[in-house]
């Protein structure tokens, strides 16, 4: 079960775990003592007795019943009994018996007497002023244990938790890029908040009152127990078919509850798209649209939420009848063999000695301090269910395979000057969707190689399979001599710089966004990138705080030029020896487009460029053009051979 894996990673601390455990013993303990108390007072308020009188005359009533059944002993063996006591089944072995127990319960008497005349005070009301007292110290430790596990507790489910999501996160950043195209990175989102805290929840419980409140029932049980077993084990044949249904409850609250968290999920989802388009949505008056999208998933989410309320509700009332019919019984047996001071039901033996009316209201103290952590964990159950439903969920994305992995005898990158070449290169998104058809391309060191084609002709994701967010199908790549591979992604990557058509910027400082290039970087060079990428300017006199002001949200205080400007100086920064452009000036102004363009003619030099674009002006820094089509390489030369021999160049050329 995935939930068990859950709790291995909770293992981690072990110490707090085990501090809990203890504490809620004493918690159990504690518990028990406050409810044993009962008896004491019984004796007392009820008959006015001190302890003291009531212990003597126990042990005296005690003495006398085992003198009865030495007399009876006596009697059997001279066959003195009466036709009415051998009816009754006392042969020389049961009254033998009888004796026995009786003894033994005489010698526990005796030892609660030592205690009693050593700490009691010999006075009905000091008596019970310091039961009452030492039921407030009780009380008071009971608090104490029940603060202590609760902050154990805590500390073992937030730093699992803590864990849990570093995992999730790591992970999700090692998935391959088709990954977040195929899902969207809502369903992520959902999974690393609102399945994790219902695993939280379910951590929680478990260290707490799955522990804690079993505890309890365990020393009332014990209590039960030990006043009459045999009325207990009667009352507790009615658990086995309680636990089937609650078991089918079970089942149920958990295939819906994952059913919520998917939900929840495509909620996440619809969220996400609408505020990622919000200005579509606006300029298109599409708000009734998105609202009633929005709406129909709220209802749906109702439902599930509505059927699984209906399931708890149902397994808490099962729970507290099934308490109730059991006390039930034991009481209507219990107050049987009180009232006719027998020992048998239906011929089966119920108790050693007859039932006394202080000993059953025990055993009903006892069933009912039982009863109330029973109702306790009923309150839990749905919540359990709902963290073994989250835990799938979790651990189906941990779980899950990427096929872009680091190469286990990575190949150091030895080249100075590394060729990249592409050998019958395949790439299939889906089975059926082919997106590159044996791509052969040679890109040698140093050189500014531009892609051109239509929409949907494989020109950026030819593009991405050099940084390998993506493994060719079929073919190799090579840089240097060395498929990509067997290169450590780490090495790999610090080999390029991407500027991509949504330049990537984050809610942080301009300092940090072009520092993103290289974290060593000192100020100083920093600024003298932004020099480079004509970004130095803008950044001094259009922003309040210069180059700490914030960019807010993906960079949207900027405008796209000034966005790509700044993506271009942190690829400055880095000083790759091979750079990605990515449509890098589609959505941008003519007077960005030439800076960024400017800033490429002196940066490019000495370093391999492989430029994805539909803007022909840039071409112009291309030392060769590939023109693709349908996911092939169709033709490749200069801007004006293609022109005389391509009619597909010459015709997106017109275009433009």
């Amino acid at each position: 079960m995935n939930f068990y894996r859950v709790l291995k990673v909770s293992f981690r601390y072990k110490w707090s775990i085990l501090f809990s455990i203890l504490s809620a013993l004493g918690v159990g303990v504690m518990w028990g003592a406050n409810l044993s108390a009962v008896y004491p007072f019984m004796e007392i308020t009820f008959k006015g007795q001190t302890l003291q009188a009531w212990i003597d005359q126990t042990i005296a009533e005690s003495e006398l019943e085992i003198e009865n059944f030495c007399r009876q002993e006596e009697m059997c063996r001279g066959g003195e009994l009466s036709a009415e006591e051998v009816a009754e089944g006392l042969t020389l072995a049961e009254i033998q018996r009888r004796r026995l127990v009786e003894q033994t319960t005489l010698e526990w008497y005796r030892f609660v007497q030592k205690g009693i005349y050593r700490f009691v005070p010999d006075d009905a009301f000091q008596t019970i002023a310091l039961l009452l007292v030492g039921l407030l110290l009780m009380t008071l430790v009971k608090i104490a244990f029940l603060v202590a596990n609760t902050l154990f507790i805590t500390r073992v489910t937030n730093l699992t938790i803590y864990d849990l999501r570093n995992q999730l996160f790591d992970k999700c950043l090692q998935l391959d890029m088709a990954r977040y195209n195929n899902d969207g990175s809502a369903q992520m989102m959902s999974r690393i908040t609102n399945d994790v805290g219902g695993v939280s929840a379910g951590i929680s419980n478990l260290y707490g009152k799955m522990i804690r409140e079993p505890l309890k029932m365990l020393v009332c049980v014990s209590m039960a127990i030990w006043i009459n077993w045999q009325l207990f084990v009667m009352t507790a044949l009615l658990l086995p078919p309680i636990a089937w249904i609650i078991q089918k409850l079970a089942k149920k609250i958990k295939k819906t509850s994952l059913q919520i968290m998917r939900e929840v999920a495509t909620l996440f989802q619809k969220l996400q798209e609408a505020f990622y388009g919000i200005k579509v949505i606006k300029c298109f008056t599409m708000e009734d649209h998105f609202r009633n999208l929005f709406h129909q998933q709220g209802m749906i989410l109702y439902k599930k939420s509505y059927k699984v309320a209906f399931l708890d509700v149902l397994a808490k009332g099962v729970v507290e009848f099934s308490g109730i019919l059991i006390v039930s019984i034991a009481l209507l047996v219990g107050a049987w063999l009180v009232l006719s001071g027998g020992t048998h039901l239906f011929g089966i033996q119920m108790s050693q000695r007859p039932l006394s009316i202080e000993w059953l209201v025990m055993f009903y103290v006892a069933l009912l301090g039982a009863a109330d952590p029973a109702r306790k964990l009923s309150d839990i159950f749905t919540s359990m269910q709902n963290a073994f439903a989250s835990a799938d969920r979790v651990y189906e994305l941990l779980d899950e395979k990427t096929e872009v992995v680091e190469p286990q005898h990575p190949v150091p990158l030895t080249a100075t000057s590394p060729d990249l070449v592409f050998r019958h290169v395949d790439f299939d998104y889906q089975s059926d969707r082919p997106v590159l058809r044996d791509v052969n391309l040679t890109v040698p060191f140093g050189k500014t190689i531009g892609i051109v084609g239509a929409n949907g002709s494989g020109k950026s994701t030819l593009l991405h399979l050099i940084p390998r967010l993506a493994d060719p199908t079929a073919g190799e790549i090579l840089l240097g001599g060395v498929p990509l591979k067997e290169i450590s992604l780490r090495e790999l990557h610090a080999q390029m710089g991407v500027v991509s058509q949504d330049a990537i910027l984050f809610n942080d400082t301009v300092m940090n966004n072009i520092r993103f290039g290289r974290f060593d970087a000192t100020d100083d060079e920093v600024v003298e990138a932004a020099k480079q990428a004509f970004a130095h300017e803008f950044i001094e006199t259009l922003l309040p705080q210069g180059y700490q002001t914030s960019l807010g949200p993906h960079g949207n205080l900027l405008s796209g030029g000034q966005r790509q400007r700044i993506a271009l100086a942190r690829v400055i920064l880095r000083n790759p020896k091979i750079l990605l452009l990515d449509e890098a000036t589609s959505q941008i102004d003519l007077e960005s487009e030439r800076s960024i363009q400017e800033a490429l003619a002196k940066f490019h030099r000495d370093r391999t460029m492989i430029l994805v674009t539909h803007r022909l002006s840039i071409l112009d820094l291309a030392d060769e053009i590939v023109v693709m089509e349908s996911g092939r390489i169709t033709d490749r030369g200069t801007h004006e051979e293609l022109l005389k021999r391509s009619p597909f160049y010459a015709r997106l050329h017109q275009e433009v």
